[in-house]
Parts: C-alpha cells; structure tokens; sequence
C-alpha cells in the first residue's frame, strides 16, 4: 500500500510503519527546535520578547485547555469504543452466528474443516488459498487433466494466444501477490500493524475485477473446467474482502485503546508542567545563557514542547488511521485511483 501511496519511502514509513511514539517524538523535536531557532533568528533578545506583554501567559491558558479538552476527547473515544461492544444477548447472539457463518464459508471455500482463529493465519490461510486456486486455473486453461486427455474446447483454448496471455497475466499476478503477502503474514501478531499492513498489501479488489473479466468476457473461449476454477478463484477473492475489513475494524478498535491510555498518560505531565510554568516560572528571572541561547528560551520551548506531547500522540495515531481509512473506503471492485482498466 506504501507504494501505492505515491509517496518517498521515508514519508511512507512515518505514516504507515513506524512506531507512534517515534514518530510523536519526531513532531515534539521540531516543534521544540522551531521554536528555538525563531527565538534566535529574532532581532530582538528572547528574554526582552518573553517578558513583553503576557504572551507566556496566554500560551500556557491556552495549552492548559487544550490539554483538559483532550482529555475529553479520550473518555469519547473510550465511550464510542465500549458501545460497539454492549448490546442485548440477542444482538450478540446475531454477531456469533454471522461470525461462525462466515468463518464455515471461507473453510469450505479453502478446502478445510476448520479455518484457523489467529486473524493473521485466517488472512494467510485465505491468501494461500487463493493462490493454489490460481495455479490449478492456470493448469485448467492449459487443458491439463488428471487422465492426460485433452478434449477439442481445451485445445481451442490453448492456441488461443490472446487469451492465454490474459490467463497468465492474472495468473502472475494473483500468484505473486499472495506469495508475498502469505509471506509477510506468516508468524504476524495482531495487535501490531505489520498484520494488517500485509493484508493491505493484497490487491484483492483489483484481481475480482479481472478475474469476472476473464470469466465473463471470453465466452466458450475458457474450457469447462477453467471456467470452474476461475469461478472458485474469485469467490475466495470476494471472502477476502470482509474478512481484511473485519481485521481492519478489529485493529482501529485495538488502536484507539492504545491511544486513549497513552493520551491518558501523556497528559497528567503535561498538565502538570503548563500549570506550573504558568504559576510559578517567570521568563524574566532567568537571565543566564547556555550555549548560547537564553535560558528563558530553552524553558519555555521544553515547556510549551511537553505540555503538547498528548496532541502530538493524537496526530501520530490519527495520522496513520486515516490514511489507512482513505485507502480502503471501498469494499468489492472497485479501485478509487486512477488505473488503466477501463481504457484496456
């Protein structure tokens, strides 16, 4: 998804793969450092800037505030969370047998009694499953059977350059993205982004797509049994759908958890430091420098920088989660970016 994203790969790896905390860090450090720099770069000292008017005073009112109202935030979010989980017994009861239906169908679909539990392996089991569909599609449309006949429709089918392309195409493709995306999610946690990054990974949308393309628009060109498998091929393709949107749903529940309490823990200091910068720090008894900077400077930028760390965790997490949003608004095939499929 990264890739797709169209971005540098350093930018994709802030937004999608790396650690929250650093990332809440890295906005911590600019704005620690951007206040620092225009402190210096100002024509007039910073302890003089400081001690006119009150603006030391205004700027931590406000972040006192902003940190209060965060805190509200969080007690929302824990509220929204805890209500997709409280219901009747008969709603729940309704969950379950959804639930267990679903999973009874994508058994079957992949050929085994049971589907594994781990959402990562059940992702990966699907994945696997697809791509042994693939390579028994592209066996199919070669006319290759288990008698070692080849019946006048196969053969048709085979000396059908055009169409054999197209079959191999899909084939390659749909093979070589579930190969590494089974890769990725083999030994996956949930709870982490690397499981539902790699389910992102799977271009399952696109591949329904195609593959009704190729059952659909060849007419009696696919013999029998390819037409067969294909058909099986894309009705995993389309249990993959709800099964990553479930995962995903599941994650987000899982990350705003994290974020409440992080956001809970982060702002008992921050509150703690803005309070007592406004109440007992006045900018104008520090006329000492270090490094060559004021010390009134240096205190007021680490003040200001961990009295907003609760609104730097909040834009990491948020940041990644919409994104994510953004890339799986749709459910099924349809592909909300600009593609060639229509013009071929």
């Amino acid at each position: 998804m990264g890739g797709r994203m169209n971005v540098s790969r350093p930018v994709s790896w802030v937004i999608l793969d790396a650690d929250r905390r650093v990332v809440a860090a890295g906005i911590l450090f600019v704005v620690f450092g951007a206040v620092v720099a225009t402190g210096i770069a100002h024509p007039l000292p910073a302890d003089a800037l400081l001690e006119r008017g009150d603006s030391t005073e205004t700027l931590f009112n406000a972040l006192i505030g902003s940190t209060i109202t965060g805190v509200t935030l969080v007690l929302t979010l824990s509220q929204l969370i805890l209500s997709q989980e409280l219901g009747a017994v008969g709603d729940q009861r309704e969950r379950m047998e959804g639930a267990l239906t679903f999973r009874d169908d994508a058994a079957e679909a992949m050929g085994e009694p049971v589907a594994p539990a781990e959402p990562a392996a059940f992702l990966r089991a699907l994945v696997e499953a697809t791509r042994d569909r693939a390579a028994a599609f592209a066996a199919a449309a070669e006319g290759e059977i288990d008698d070692g006949e080849i019946d006048e429709a196969m053969a048709e089918a085979a000396g059908d350059a055009e169409l054999s392309d197209r079959v191999d195409d899909y084939v390659d493709g749909v093979v070589g993205n579930a190969s590494s995306v089974a890769r990725r999610l083999d030994g996956a946690e949930f709870g982490t982004f690397d499981a539902l990054l790699a389910a992102l990974a799977f271009n399952y949308s696109r591949k329904i797509y195609e593959g009704k393309r190729l059952l659909y628009g060849t007419g009696d060109r696919l013999p029998e049994p390819a037409r067969e498998e294909l058909d099986e091929l894309v009705t995993l393709l389309e249990l993959f759908g709800p099964a990553r949107e479930h995962v995903k749903t599941l994650y987000f529940q899982w990350e705003l958890s994290n974020l409440s309490r992080v956001l809970l823990a982060a702002s008992v200091p921050a509150l703690s430091v803005a309070i007592a910068t406004l109440a007992f720090v006045d900018p104008g008894d520090f006329t000492a420098t270090t490094l060559g900077v004021s010390d009134a400077l240096w205190l007021v930028a680490g003040a200001a920088t961990v009295s907003i760390a609760p609104f730097a965790l909040l834009l990491s997490y948020i940041l990644r989660i919409v994104t994510v949003t953004k890339r799986t608004l749709s459910i099924g095939p349809f592909v909300l970016r600009e593609t060639d499929g229509e013009s071929e």
